[in-house]
């Protein structure tokens, strides 16, 4: 296990608590977004893409609505808008300050269509089956445990709802020749220090993703957890992917 490391005399780790968490993501609110595309090479914006992309067909209706879990700065809930013009967008986020971030965002693009709510995904603040679809992009390996997220998912999804998770992949196996690997253990923390000043966040989500499951392995947990017609695609040369799964009709 990898040693916690400080910020502003804070230790992160993948043991951290909730709150702990929280606060770490308020730290870097104001850099995610340019530091995203940065250290995505810009390949983030297709990866929302794929993600929106995988809830064809939606079900329409004037009480349509889809929750996007771990919203942070709104990226994902702005691509959703956009493709599903006739649904509303939950945006849920455990830290205000990224929630913040991305309001002024979201009002220049669809933003009537986006609600945004402060609160934990494994306690959602929504009634039972009042969604067609949960999204949660890159945020499901800071959730712990994950069968109280999943459980609060099934909930709140309407028979027949989607869940689709985006997230890197788990990097017990080198990926591209070992070069990925290198790339989270030594590239991201060193360029999220020099572009942010917080080492120490990104030494955290590197460690998340080391930490993170196998396919197969997540595959399990969502079957445990309710989940049917559970799925996964991998696509960017073996660096992330898209898990799917449905609340049985």
């Amino acid at each position: 296990m990898r040693r916690a490391l400080r910020s502003g005399g804070e230790s992160f780790s993948p043991d951290s608590d909730a709150a702990s968490v929280r606060r770490l993501f308020a730290l870097i609110a104001r850099a995610y977004d340019p530091l995203n595309s940065i250290l995505s090479f810009g390949l983030d914006a297709g990866w929302r893409k794929k993600l929106a992309d995988s809830l064809y067909p939606m079900p329409s209706g004037r009480d349509g609505r889809i929750l996007d879990i771990a919203a942070g700065t709104l990226e994902v809930s702005m691509v959703l808008a956009e493709r599903f013009p006739e649904h509303e967008i939950a945006a849920l986020d455990f830290c205000l300050p990224m929630l913040l971030r991305g309001k002024k965002k979201a009002m220049k693009q669809r933003g009537d269509k986006i609600r945004l709510l402060s609160g934990d995904a494994r306690a959602l603040p929504l009634r039972d089956a009042c969604v067609d679809a949960v999204t949660v992009a890159f945020g499901l390996r800071n959730i712990r445990p994950r069968e109280r997220a999943y459980a609060e998912a099934l909930r709140v999804l309407r028979p027949g709802g989607r869940f689709r998770v985006l997230e890197f992949v788990n990097t017990e196996k080198p990926v591209l020749f070992g070069l990925y690997n290198f790339y989270l253990d030594r590239v991201l923390p060193t360029a999220g220090s020099f572009f942010s000043g917080n080492k120490a966040a990104y030494r955290y989500l590197a460690d998340t993703i080391s930490r993170y499951p196998a396919a197969e392995k997540l595959d399990e947990e969502m079957c445990s957890a309710g989940f049917a017609g559970v799925r996964h695609e991998i696509f960017t040369a073996g660096i992330v992917g898209i898990h799917s799964g449905e609340k049985a009709a």
